[in-house]
Parts: C-alpha cells; structure tokens; sequence
C-alpha cells in the first residue's frame, strides 16, 4: 500500500470549518472546545488529505453527550479503538475523510496534540523535516496505513520532545 503525502492544501482549513460548525451545531455543552489537529492544522505542512478534529470534553462518558450529534452527522464510533483514554469516530462512506479524537479536557493527549500542533506551527525548520521524512517513508510500499503511523513513531517522538522544551522556554499554554 502506498501512502500519498500531499503538498499543503488552502482548502484544509475552509473544509475543518465547516466540519467544525457541523459538529458545534449537533454536540452541546459536554465539548468544552474544537479545535484542528494534526498535520492539516499547521499551514506548509505536506499531509495525508486528513483532517483530524479534537473534541475536548468534561468527561468521556457517558458517550451519548457527545457521540450522539456525531453519529446524526454520519460519523461512526470506532469502539475497538484501543487507546481508552479517547474515544475516536470516522467519517460515514461517501463523506470527507476525517477523524475525531474525542480527549478529555486537560488531559495529556488532549493537551500534546494541541502542543505538537502549536510546535510546528511556530518552528518551520521542524515543520520542514517532518515533512520530508514524512515523504520519505512514504516512498516505501506499506501493509497498512497503521503500519506506517507506527514506523513514523520515532520521528513524532524526537520532534515531540522539541516540542516539550520549547513548551518549557515558551510558557505556551493551549489557550
């Protein structure tokens, strides 16, 4: 299987909108905030044609809080995904290609991918490595995309910890 890693798109941020005021209009007060995440969240960056949303909510359950208006939209609930401390949806056949991290608010995921994302967001010669890499790898023929999610496992990692001092020197916060 090959990984295609588009240049970055205009579009990206238009389409994450839409989708956002979607998902706004159906889930009430149990999401505390939305936000774009991801490799299509960070303008230059070369990506997957992803787009990854963030629900920060009060509490993961109960899951009909939330789940409910995204299921009204057409997204499906990935129940055997195996990271416990997020609930994950997909997009119904037919519709844009997107996944939803539902995270609790202030927990360790939901804040490190608003992190990862404010790092690259403020550090273009990392943005530039992670693409190239990111191109890179993706030359390479993979048994799955999860496959090569994993083997990227380092990359994410070396920059995360770039992020993290950053982070540190910064103050940041995920405002």
């Amino acid at each position: 299987m090959r990984i295609e890693i588009l240049d970055y798109q205009a579009r990206w941020p238009q389409e994450y909108a839409l989708i956002e005021q979607a998902i706004r209009a159906v889930t009430g007060p149990a999401v505390l905030r939305i936000d774009h995440i991801g490799s299509t969240s960070v303008p230059g960056l070369a990506a997957k044609d992803i787009i990854d949303i963030q629900l920060s909510v009060s509490a993961l359950e109960p899951l009909e809080e939330y789940g409910n208006g995204l299921v009204s939209l057409g997204y499906w609930w990935m129940q055997d995904n195996a990271e416990r401390n997020k609930r994950y949806f997909r997009e119904g056949e037919g519709m844009r290609r997107t996944h939803i991290h539902v995270r609790e608010s202030g927990s360790f995921g939901q804040q490190f991918a608003l992190l990862f994302r404010d790092y690259l967001r403020a550090n273009a010669g990392d943005c530039e490595y992670y693409a190239r890499v990111k191109r890179e790898m993706a030359q390479r023929a993979w048994e799955s995309v999860g496959a090569f999610g994993d083997a990227k496992d380092p990359l994410f990692w070396e920059i995360a910890r770039r992020a993290n001092a950053w982070a540190q020197a910064t103050a940041w916060r995920s405002g």
